[in-house]
């Protein structure tokens, strides 16, 4: 809004010492990230008190994890706190009506009240499964229609990308060795050259017109599954102290870079990158939401002071779905989501190698000869002895080490 305010002051000749600043995404991130901090800071404690005056703990099953029991009663839905830190600065500093940013802020209330509903129904309705697993996929499902459905049709989702001779064409006019905008269903491929891919090639039996009338065939489901998976991805990630907020915080800084270079026409030809046009704006909104998980995670660091529930888990987990999709970047998340993946998988592999043992060696068998000691993941650790704030600490760092690994990809084809 204060962009806006910018803009107007400007346009009727009045100019206001250090207004100016406010042209400068650099300018808009760092005070967003700031801003975003201070909040759930600031504001953190007095919504972890509230939570606790309206008896919103956690009811904690036993699972025979040491230290369990004694999280019994640790206020949750803590997530509000890092929907209303992201949510004051994003309003404030972007330019509101850009398309990537409204589809953002339709994630982060979309699934936001999705975990809010659940943890309600666990919390107020004392009913301990929530919200029915079913209208959970079908909330993902919707949110990943309406991203998928705005990427493919909105007139301003588009992309420039470099001619092949783009160094011949103009060497000091960067603007000039970019193609005209277009849409186009295309994403980035790690680790490989002319690393573009677009999905209307799956069509291949298709003509080339009908290839791009109907390439939303492929792209829309393959949002709404991305949307889902990150989605659970982050909800089961979220089982220890501070896990899904310290990976997540590694992820969404990261993808906050890849939006500033792919919305920096000179940065997107030094990288020979796709140019993605008012993609910039989508900077700020990722570094305000790391501000707002980091200063979540202040009160979520082991023992925490509040866990943030479905409504962040969830929430989280869709924002960074649709940020990698928004940034063509979405098949990098099986290497910059590498732990929700890990966790997803250790919870299918322990499913199905159960079934398959007790189905070929009897139930006595399969209880006895379990792959993991418990799932997901982390909960096999803690059985083994870890201490949590170590399984969190490692799990972080192994976080930051696939995030650079994504990082190289930028020059690594």
């Amino acid at each position: 809004m204060l962009y806006y305010l910018y803009e107007y002051l400007t346009a009727n000749g009045i100019h206001i010492p250090g207004l100016n600043l406010l042209r400068y995404i650099s300018f808009r991130a760092a005070i967003s990230v700031l801003m975003s901090l201070a909040i759930a800071l600031i504001y953190g404690k007095k919504i972890i008190n509230f939570l606790r005056r309206r008896q919103m703990g956690e009811l904690v099953r036993d699972l025979g994890l040491e230290g369990q029991k004694q999280k019994e009663g640790t206020p949750t839905m803590g997530g509000l706190i890092i929907i209303l830190a992201t949510i004051i600065p994003v309003l404030l500093f972007t330019k509101v009506l850009n398309v990537y940013i409204l589809l953002l802020l339709i994630s982060v209330v979309w699934m936001g009240a999705i975990g809010f509903i659940d943890d309600y129904l666990k919390k107020i309705k004392k009913n301990k499964d929530g919200l029915s697993g079913k209208f959970k996929v079908i909330g993902q499902v919707g949110l990943g229609l309406i991203v998928g459905v705005t990427m493919y049709f909105h007139p301003d989702v588009v992309v420039k990308r470099k001619y092949a001779d783009a160094q011949v064409v103009n060497r000091n006019n960067v603007e000039q060795n970019f193609m005209e905008t277009e849409k186009a269903t295309v994403s980035t491929v790690p680790f490989v050259k002319n690393n573009e891919f677009d999905y209307s090639g799956v069509l291949f039996w298709m003509d080339a017109d009908e290839r791009h009338e109907n390439a939303w065939m492929v792209f829309i489901p393959l949002v709404i599954f991305i949307v889902t998976a990150v989605s659970n991805g982050a909800n089961i990630t979220d089982g220890i102290d501070g896990l899904a907020a310290g990976t997540s915080a590694v992820i969404l800084l990261t993808l906050a870079f890849f939006a500033y270079v792919s919305g920096n026409i000179i940065f997107a030809d030094y990288l020979n990158i796709m140019f993605l046009p008012n993609m910039g704006e989508t900077t700020i909104f990722a570094v305000a939401m790391v501000g707002a998980v980091i200063g979540f995670f202040w009160y979520n660091t082991y023992p925490a002071q509040v866990f943030m529930g479905d409504t962040g888990s969830l929430m989280l987990g869709g924002v960074i779905a649709v940020l990698a999709i928004i940034l063509r970047k979405e098949l990098l998340i099986p290497v910059l989501c590498g732990i929700f993946l890990i966790e997803n998988i250790s919870v299918m592999l322990q499913v199905g190698v159960f079934k398959y043992r007790k189905r070929k060696f009897g139930l006595e068998y399969a209880q006895a000869n379990r792959l993991f000691k418990m799932s997901p993941l982390h909960h096999h650790y803690q059985k083994s002895g870890y201490h949590e704030s170590k399984i969190v600490n490692r799990m972080i760092i192994i976080g930051v080490m696939l995030a650079i690994i994504c990082l190289i990809t930028l020059k690594v084809r």
